[in-house]
């Protein structure tokens, strides 16, 4: 019998766990059915487009959409769907989008890097990174949802103690 990996716990030594979903360079958005506890096809991805970072969620989380909080890997390789990695936040974008039921409501994107990735090590803050860096990154989470009607607006970067702040059901400014 396999293990839930909804029910891995939230934090580690140092930092949280992340469960990847949609690996580095896959066009395909996957997403973790708790009712078949497999990984499903959600949708393709626009031509073109491929997650720029592993992709997935972080356990034991709850975002105002009901889903686990969102969070990218920052890091120079692709791993699986259900891996599980033991990260640290970098940052997170502040996004709105229309919700399901109808309004609006955010669905914060939290910049992780693994703790064991020595290429970053020193790499503590999402405003570290080029701007070019984070301006594509914002459009790839506006653009890669161009065809769903959830009508994104972005709201900016924040630093690590924001992302901390998602992770624990908060919304920062």
């Amino acid at each position: 019998m396999g293990m839930d990996l909804l029910d891995i716990p939230t934090r580690t030594e140092g930092g949280f766990h992340v469960v990847v979903e949609s690996p580095r360079g896959v066009g395909l958005k996957l997403k973790l059915d708790p009712k078949l506890n497999a990984f499903v096809a959600s949708r393709a991805l626009p031509l073109g487009f491929v997650y720029p970072y592993d992709w997935g969620f972080i356990p034991g989380t709850k975002g105002p959409d009901g889903d686990p909080v969102d969070a990218l890997v920052y890091w120079d390789v692709g791993s699986h769907p259900g891996v599980v990695l033991r990260c640290r936040p970098l940052g997170v974008l502040l996004l709105e989008e229309d919700a399901k039921g109808g309004g609006r409501e955010r669905n914060d994107r939290v910049l992780v890097v693994p703790l064991d990735h020595p290429r970053a090590e020193a790499l503590r803050s999402v405003e570290e990174l080029p701007e070019r860096l984070r301006d594509e990154l914002a459009h790839f989470f506006t653009s890669q949802i161009f065809f769903a009607p959830k009508n994104p607006k972005l709201l900016g970067w924040r630093g690590p103690s924001a992302a901390e702040e998602v992770i624990a059901g908060g919304r920062p400014k």
